[in-house]
């Protein structure tokens, strides 16, 4: 199984939107790009919502045959590890291993002098296409590397070993991901990275590295546009270096977790994979949940009042809410608004506060992150929420694909050259 060019991860918490989501990316083949939909849900998605990974497989074949999608998609078990894995076996076919609690964890004795002996080539100066300036490296800045990095790869080789025994050799996609830190890694670090990956023997197809700058949920990028743009197209050109020396998968592609809103960003990652004519993986499932409140808040009546209490408990709740998120938000509670100042306002200003339009003066970036989170709050109205879910579907399904379509497949995919 070989990972297309462009996948998009798709998804929403609760596994209402396959169709709207698969009419984006129909639309986009229409226009003349092909983005491969990738459903997913973390586990704690699924443990919030009380949902099981075969609403995920099910959401998605039913899409698929109701919208006669003839290309290929995936299903995600999205952030796994060996605690969690073995309950996506069975209905997932792409693998997102997520290895960043490891980092910083000292590998297995004598790992570190076993991989510096076996790739001398690592230390020194390192040239590579696509690159400027060439890597120079010391024995010490590998063995630095090796010691962040060798056992968080070491522990995808045991996920990895684990799932190819239940599912069998090439039959599942494997990303590896290690976002999920404080400290970026540079592309020499992800050299060092893809070289141990390859000599764990794991066919990594897509790989999360930690950028520079921040990836808040569901908002705009944090940091330097220009800094990211050269780091993105650096990390593309190690890759095509890891492929072309140390027999990775051809297919091998950088992924943008929590991609989805990072506007200030597209052009770079468009740039990036335009120049080494590159595949991209972007998980955009997010930001389908808010297009769902969108959508009820736009139909006004009951569903309207439905996105007012939804906000109004998130706020009650906002710390409990926010922990588990801390390091992907950045809300200041001085600037949101009161529930009950909310509750007077009409559709459109819901609206406006909420959808991701940065040229709208009404757009609240910290009310929409917390709304963001908010989902455990839905969750818990149970059957109400769902059935106005059902009872809102036109003004639902037509945000959720206007999203993604609009805002994220055109600007990625579609936008010509300027």
């Amino acid at each position: 199984m070989q990972i297309e060019k462009y996948t998009f991860g798709v998804g929403d918490r609760f596994a209402r939107q396959a169709k709207p989501q698969l009419q984006a990316c129909i639309a986009a083949a229409g226009e003349g790009v092909e983005v491969i939909p990738t459903w997913n849900k973390s586990h704690r998605e699924h443990l919030t919502v009380g949902t099981r990974p075969r609403t995920v497989r099910q959401a998605a074949d039913s899409a698929v045959k109701d919208l006669d999608w003839n290309k290929p998609y995936y299903v995600d078990a999205d952030h796994i590890n060996l605690d969690t894995v073995d309950e996506y076996l069975e209905t997932s076919d792409f693998f997102t291993l997520d290895v960043a609690y490891a980092i910083g964890r000292p590998p297995d004795t004598g790992a570190i002098d076993s991989l510096v002996a076996a790739h001398p080539e690592l230390v020194g100066s390192i040239s590579i296409d696509g690159i400027d300036e060439p890597f120079e490296t010391t024995r010490e800045d590998v063995e630095r590397s090796a010691g962040q990095f060798l056992f968080a790869v070491q522990e995808a080789g045991r996920i990895y070993r684990h799932i190819e025994a239940a599912k069998g050799s090439g039959n599942f996609i494997t990303e590896v991901s290690m976002d999920e830190t404080d400290k970026p890694q540079s592309p020499a670090d992800l050299l060092v990275i893809l070289v141990a990956l390859a000599g764990e023997g794991v066919p990594v197809q897509t790989i999360a590295p930690k950028f520079t700058g921040r990836f808040n949920k569901g908002v705009d990028y944090v940091g330097d546009p220009s800094q990211f743009s050269k780091e993105f197209s650096d990390d593309i050109a190690v890759l095509r270096h890891a492929v072309a020396t140390y027999g990775l998968p051809g297919t091998l592609k950088l992924s943008v977790h929590s991609g989805s809103d990072k506007f200030s960003i597209y052009d770079a990652i468009r740039a990036g994979i335009r120049r080494f004519d590159a595949g991209v993986h972007v998980k955009t499932a997010g930001t389908n949940w808010l297009e769902e409140l969108i959508g009820l808040a736009e139909a006004g009546g009951s569903g309207l009042q439905l996105a007012k209490d939804v906000y109004s408990q998130a706020y009650a709740a906002r710390d409990a809410l926010c922990a588990p998120y801390a390091a992907v938000i950045d809300i200041d509670s001085e600037r949101l608004p009161s529930p009950s100042e909310v509750n007077g306002w009409g559709s459109l200003q819901y609206t406006a506060a909420l959808r991701h339009d940065q040229s709208c003066p009404d757009f609240n970036p910290h009310f929409r992150q917390l709304l963001h989170v908010g989902y455990k709050i839905a969750a818990k109205m149970g059957e109400r929420y769902l059935g106005m879910l059902n009872a809102c579907e036109e003004s639902i399904s037509r945000n959720v694909t206007e999203n993604l379509l609009s805002r994220h497949i055109r600007p990625l995919f579609l936008t010509p050259w300027t």
